[in-house]
């Protein structure tokens, strides 16, 4: 399991936020906005966050606490938590603090807090997300469950018509189809979570057809055997599909290809680890795209934000667990 970084400088996300071509990027669709007002009204989500010691992970978590998404728990050491907040002139309010000495100790507890159930949420600081990961995976002390842990992203495209995820892109490198199955099962359920009933999931190849040359074409169309044998559930499956035919309907006609996904799917699942960093990051440098970053599969879910996003992106981020939480409980009482 590995988490990919992100870097700053010419060529990045960071910079790709800030000018395109030598002009301002504009950013918005209304996509995550909707999130957010879904979360207006309703009792925030007490969060765990390790290690929150640098000033962009401190002020997303204020910022995110004032919109009453999460209600966090400061994990790290609390004297130098007070102090970059001072430096910053942010208020830490009624935000309680756990003191921890250093970033892997924070990590520890933080993850102790949801496992004593004092907190719904996990959420990542200033600390290496392997390090946090770690303590999430271990066997008699993290978060594990029966499923694959792994991490989607929720795009907001301005050229597609709705969010659209992206799995996965950030821990699994090259999966088998096993672990397929509980990434697509994982990205299903969070996508049910945020309301929608049926999701539409398009597996992604090089080419559309089934072949023994391209082993991701036979793990497609295996992933769709499983979901019409009830493997994987809740969710209309289709692929292999190439990018061009899961996302234009128009490609997938020209081409023959009758699908219910095409020209509308919900999620996209990437063969590995390489080809959904690449398209993300495509999408976010050349569409001027926004990713909202969760791991999913553990007992709840993590926030994971990097210095390279924008606070529309960060906000997301906790909407789209906070909203995932509330639906998960929600099911768990019906």
């Amino acid at each position: 399991m590995t988490v990919t970084p992100d870097a700053g400088g010419p060529g990045t996300r960071a910079h790709a936020r800030a000018v395109v071509d030598g002009r301002p990027e504009e950013r918005g669709t209304g996509k995550y906005e909707a999130l957010l007002l879904r979360c207006r009204g309703r009792a925030p989500v007490v969060t765990a966050v390790a290690h929150p010691c640098d000033p962009s992970s401190l002020a997303a978590v204020l910022e995110a606490a004032r919109a009453g998404i999460i209600a966090p728990i400061l994990v790290g050491p609390a004297e130098r938590i007070r102090r970059v907040a001072k430096e910053l002139g942010l208020d830490l309010g009624a935000c309680a603090i756990e003191d921890a000495p250093h970033s892997h100790a924070a990590a520890a507890r933080a993850v102790e807090l949801v496992r004593a159930g004092r907190a719904d949420l996990l959420m990542k600081g200033s600390l290496h997300t392997d390090e946090l990961m770690a303590e999430v995976v271990k066997r008699d002390t993290g978060l594990r469950t029966g499923r694959r842990v792994s991490h989607a992203f929720l795009m907001d495209v301005p050229a597609y018509h709705k969010p659209l995820a992206i799995t996965d892109a950030a821990v699994n490198i090259f999966p088998t189809l096993d672990d397929k199955r509980d990434i697509v099962q994982n990205t299903v359920d969070l996508m049910r979570g945020l309301g929608v009933e049926r999701p539409k999931v398009a597996i992604l190849s090089a080419i559309e057809t089934v072949t023994s040359r391209i082993p991701s074409t036979i793990d497609a169309a295996a992933l769709c055997k499983m979901a019409e044998r009830g493997q994987i559930e809740g969710a209309i499956l289709d692929g292999p599909l190439a990018f061009d035919n899961a996302i234009s309907a128009e490609a997938a006609r020209v081409k023959g290809i009758a699908s219910p996904v095409a020209g509308d799917p919900d999620v996209l699942v990437v063969p590995d680890l390489e080809a959904g960093n690449m398209l993300a990051k495509n999408l976010t440098l050349l569409a001027r795209a926004d990713a909202a970053g969760i791991v999913l599969g553990a007992r709840v879910p993590i926030i994971l934000t990097s210095r390279a996003d924008n606070e529309r992106a960060r906000m997301a981020s906790c909407a789209v667990a906070a909203l995932y939480v509330r639906a998960s409980t929600a099911r768990a009482g019906t």
